[in-house]
């Protein structure tokens, strides 16, 4: 499995950075290093570990690239945790906020509109799945406040419902492997234990159907008809919950967090129609798919699927500042609207909603979707890559490679035959991330799926070494090596 090296292009010949600034003295850099170290509390870090090893504090970022305090530099081969879509300081992206912020930084939208915010809206509804269905746009400023309030809205919507009979729907159905944030309300439709079982006092029961996972709890079994027994699951619910469901929420396609477990079209549009039929509401999660991951702008478009409400954010400002949006439909809008006496306010909202400068990105990043073509150029990065990801499959310790778009989740195994993983004490995930990062190369594991996301900018031959470095990683990490 080395062939693939053998036309990796150098690390010096493909990163895009002029000379280095000048470098940190012994002190500035050490004093760096130690506030690091006792002033920040990293997400999903393991602190005790953290502290005792050495930090990595990036300095700069152009392209797809990112360079650090000490002038290395790193292909981004995640995305920055799969916001960045166009690559870091694309100019297009820079100059409109720059232009935005010598006009209006900020201002309340409880009351008044912003220019910005109008203009975003009107080219989200545009753009989203069902060509005008949803209509109606609210922002906030994560994934996990756009999927809170996309369970908000679906409970109020039926607990104020017009019609009483309607009014008894406030039962939530999600996915086994869901991953929908980490605010108290997008924790309980969420279905991974390792992060969400120590807040179970805390959240809002549930009814978890099985997300398809052919690979861990069928293997060997022929794939479709796992899939079909989920799906008998997810409606025998339905039948039991008859009535009261106020909704299904999922993510469509590929459940990212829980370590890209991919499910079929079919599973997702009968998925979709099922909650039709049982008058239940339709949340989409498309804060990991959207904006170009699938391979067109939303995952939702692969399949044919509109939901009611659908949730966005990661991508939605090319990955420059925070942002997020819960798009609904004019039906459940409408399901707000009344006398003030009635009360029937949406009474959600924080002091950043719809900021002006993440508007204006996100602007600008739908522009250069439209101005570079992004998607139509991306067609033959992903054919590359399926090229090297079908090849690398034959790789003894691969147990299982699941895509969707640039999307791409690499199992390793101790025992490909068996589907045996690797003891977790190896942390063999890790040590290919540790590999990785020696040679250039920035990404992120979970567990031992090591997790692929390159931006969808991504050039020919920076694939060529992305690729090539994970697989050359990959046998530099496993332990009988």
């Amino acid at each position: 499995m080395t062939d693939s090296l053998l036309a990796t292009p150098a690390l010096a010949d493909l990163q895009p950075f002029d000379e280095p600034p000048p470098p940190l003295s012994t002190t500035e850099r050490q004093a760096l290093l130690d506030a690091d170290r006792s002033a920040l509390w990293k997400p999903f870090t393991q602190m005790a570990g953290y502290v005792e090893g050495e930090p990595l504090i990036l300095r700069e970022g152009r392209g797809n690239w990112l360079r650090d305090i000490d002038g290395r530099v790193f292909l981004d081969g995640v995305s920055s945790l799969w916001v960045s879509v166009h690559g870091h300081s694309h100019p297009t992206i820079v100059r409109r906020v720059r232009e935005q912020l010598d006009t209006l930084d900020h201002a309340t939208m409880l009351g008044p509109s912003t220019l910005p915010a109008v203009q975003l809206a009107e080219k989200l509804v545009e753009i989203a799945p069902g060509h005008g269905h949803l209509s109606r746009v609210f922002y906030s400023d994560s994934g996990s406040t756009s999927v809170e309030i996309a369970v908000k809205m679906a409970y109020q919507y039926f607990a104020q419902h017009r019609d009483e009979s309607q009014r008894k729907r406030n039962v939530f159905v999600t996915l086994s492997g869901a991953y929908h944030g980490d605010t108290l309300g997008s924790v309980s439709v969420g279905g991974i234990d390792l992060f969400h079982q120590i807040y179970a006092p805390l959240l809002f029961s549930t009814r978890q159907a099985p997300g398809p996972d052919p690979y861990h709890r069928a293997f060997g079994e022929d794939p479709e008809a796992h899939e079909a027994a989920c799906l008998k699951a997810l409606e025998l619910i339905f039948e039991e919950e008859s009535g009261k469901v106020a909704a299904l929420v999922m993510e469509p396609l590929m459940q990212g967090a829980a370590g890209m477990l991919r499910h079929s079209v079919d599973f997702l549009r009968s998925a979709a129609a099922l909650a039709r039929e049982h008058g239940a509401l339709l949340i989409i999660d498309e804060v990991a798919t959207g904006f170009g991951r699938s391979g067109r702008m939303f995952a939702c478009d692969v399949a044919g699927v509109v939901p009611d409400l659908l949730c966005m954010a990661k991508g939605i400002s090319g990955g420059v500042l925070p942002l997020a949006a819960t798009l609904a439909s004019e039906q459940v809008y409408e399901g707000f609207l009344g006398d003030y006496t009635e009360y029937r306010t949406f009474f959600h909202g924080h002091s950043y909603t719809g900021n002006p400068l993440a508007c204006a990105a996100a602007l600008a990043s739908l522009e250069v979707f439209e101005e570079e073509r992004t998607l139509e150029r991306l067609a033959p990065r992903l054919e590359q890559l399926e090229a090297w990801l079908n090849r690398l499959s034959a790789h003894p310790h691969v147990g299982s490679i699941r895509r969707l778009g640039v999307m791409v989740g690499i199992e390793l195994v101790a025992d490909k035959d068996k589907g045996t993983p690797f003891d977790a004490g190896l942390r063999v995930g890790n040590r290919v991330i540790e590999a990785a990062l020696e040679h250039g190369l920035l990404i992120r594991p979970l567990g031992d799926v090591v997790v692929l996301m390159p931006t969808l900018a991504i050039t020919e031959d920076e694939l060529t070494f992305l690729c090539a470095t994970v697989e050359r990683s990959i046998n530099e990490a496993l332990p009988e090596r």
